[in-house]
């Protein structure tokens, strides 16, 4: 079975099952989005986009509304495709109020108790703390491993850090039970994420977006088992991802389990 491990709601939602279908891909994870670049039709409609993008990405999504709207479009897809879609469900981060790390903590579990457990997600994502802040996830992991060790997904490229690769790690170690996958090969910083995913063994790279192919070849070197194909749909394409992966594997079970046997086995299809 090929899996696509990272796309967004299209509108249409038929689009993006044209899309897999033209790149011979089974199922794929689903986020919900707030922007919608696919809707763009022009220079300045893109931007708009982008600008909605940028403050999710940034931790500044604004007000409830935007996150139920996008929720909405996301049970809406599920329904509509439930054979084709594998729903991950995201939950509101922040600080801790005056410092009260407990009360964010029961808010979050709460959240992951009711809203994708409770409700039938097979994991939590993509979460996007603000850049230098990837500490904001630890009560997600938390409540993760309270569930069993349900997969967490992670923003991983601009404006994710460094830094936060390396606290993400560090995070993951705290929490051995917790599959936590890094998006889009932590962008620029792709060989620190590389090095992070190697010597970590509960953090997974989903490979959606590498600015360079060298970078796909090197993850799936030094990490074969803990690698995801993923597009990243609408900002990446499902046909140029696997054909990513396979140019730099060949036929067989390390190829088969890049595009989507992994991920089979975190989601337990």
């Amino acid at each position: 079975m090929i899996i696509d491990a990272h796309s967004h709601v299209h509108d249409p939602v038929h689009s993006h099952i044209g899309l897999l279908d033209e790149a011979g891909v089974d199922r794929a994870v689903l986020f919900a989005t707030r922007p919608h670049p696919e809707r763009a039709v022009d220079l300045a409609s893109f931007r708009c986009e982008m600008r909605v993008l940028a403050e999710a990405v940034g931790g500044r999504a604004g007000g409830p509304d935007g996150y139920q709207a996008a929720w909405q479009e996301l049970d809406a897809a599920l329904a509509a495709y439930p054979d084709r879609y594998i729903g991950f469900r995201s939950v509101r981060l922040g600080p801790p109020a005056d410092g009260i790390a407990g009360e964010v903590a029961d808010e979050v579990a709460g959240d992951v108790e009711r809203d994708v457990v409770g409700r039938g997600f097979r994991g939590i994502g993509e979460l996007t703390p603000p850049p230098g802040h990837a500490e904001w996830i630890e009560p997600v992991l938390r409540a993760a491993a309270d569930h069993g060790g349900l997969p967490v997904v992670v923003h991983g490229a601009a404006p994710t850090t460094e830094r936060d690769l390396g606290t993400l790690a560090g995070l993951a170690r705290r929490y051995p039970t917790v599959p936590l996958v890094i998006s889009q090969l932590g962008g620029a910083h792709w060989l620190t994420a590389i090095e992070v995913a190697r010597d970590t063994p509960n953090i997974f790279l989903e490979l959606s977006t590498a600015n360079i192919i060298f970078a796909v070849r090197l993850a799936i070197s030094e990490v074969p088992d803990r690698t995801l194909f993923g597009s990243d749909a609408p900002y990446g394409d499902p046909v140029l991802s696997r054909m990513a992966v396979e140019r730099v594997t060949r036929p067989g079970a390390l190829r088969d389990r890049v595009l989507g046997g992994t991920l089979a086995e975190l989601v337990k299809l």
